[in-house]
């Protein structure tokens, strides 16, 4: 499958004559694979968790953000994938728009995939996200260390999953900061600042 079908998705649900977002016109390389965690004042104040797999990035809504406490257990949702440029994108999404609202960079980095078979010996990274399964190592400016994304069937049966620190992290009560208060990792800025600077039709 190639990226514009990976991409049909995410294109289909925007009008870029609106929005501010990278129609993903071209992939950009990088010396990967890379993340990014954003935080997103949408209809629900929520994270979004993006991984590079291939020329995408897998995405999950994570309503209470991805913390750094092995004790938290959150829930993330998939969501389409976004384009490789998604990772640089901060700024405010038109009211009318699908995900309406203002986004900030809260963190972003490489990271390194850790899944393995059972007889210890690495398996393809895309291939244990697809069976339900993944570990990775973050190289962030905020998050560092070792997680888990783990595929479950909720009560509704339709399937969600759940991003996990896995390891030693820091202790009980110092997962993830107030979204109100939070500050970009590219700018600075709090997700305040961003819709007051950045409100605006496309020019």
């Amino acid at each position: 499958m190639g990226t514009d079908d990976r991409l049909r998705t995410y294109r289909g649900k925007r009008d870029f004559r609106r929005t501010r977002e990278p129609s993903g016109a071209a992939a950009r390389t990088a010396g990967g694979p890379r993340f990014v965690v954003q935080i997103h004042d949408a209809r629900r104040l929520h994270f979004d968790f993006r991984l590079q797999v291939g020329d995408v990035l897998k995405s999950w809504s994570v309503p209470r953000g991805p913390s750094a406490d092995p004790g938290d257990r959150r829930l993330a949702v998939p969501t389409e994938d976004h384009p490789l440029e998604y990772e640089y994108f901060e700024g405010v999404i038109p009211r009318g728009e699908y995900g309406g609202g203002t986004v900030i960079v809260w963190d972003r980095g490489t990271y390194e995939p850790l899944s393995h078979d059972r007889a210890g010996r690495p398996v393809d990274f895309a291939g244990s996200l697809a069976g339900g399964h993944a570990t990775f190592r973050l190289y962030g400016a905020k998050l560092r260390g070792e997680y888990a994304l783990t595929r479950f069937r909720g009560r509704d049966g339709e399937y969600a999953w759940l991003l996990v620190r896995m390891g030693r992290g820091r202790p009980a009560g110092h997962g993830t900061p107030d979204p109100r208060r939070a500050r970009s990792v590219r700018t600075g800025r709090t997700l305040a600042q961003v819709a007051a600077a950045d409100a605006g039709p496309v020019r």
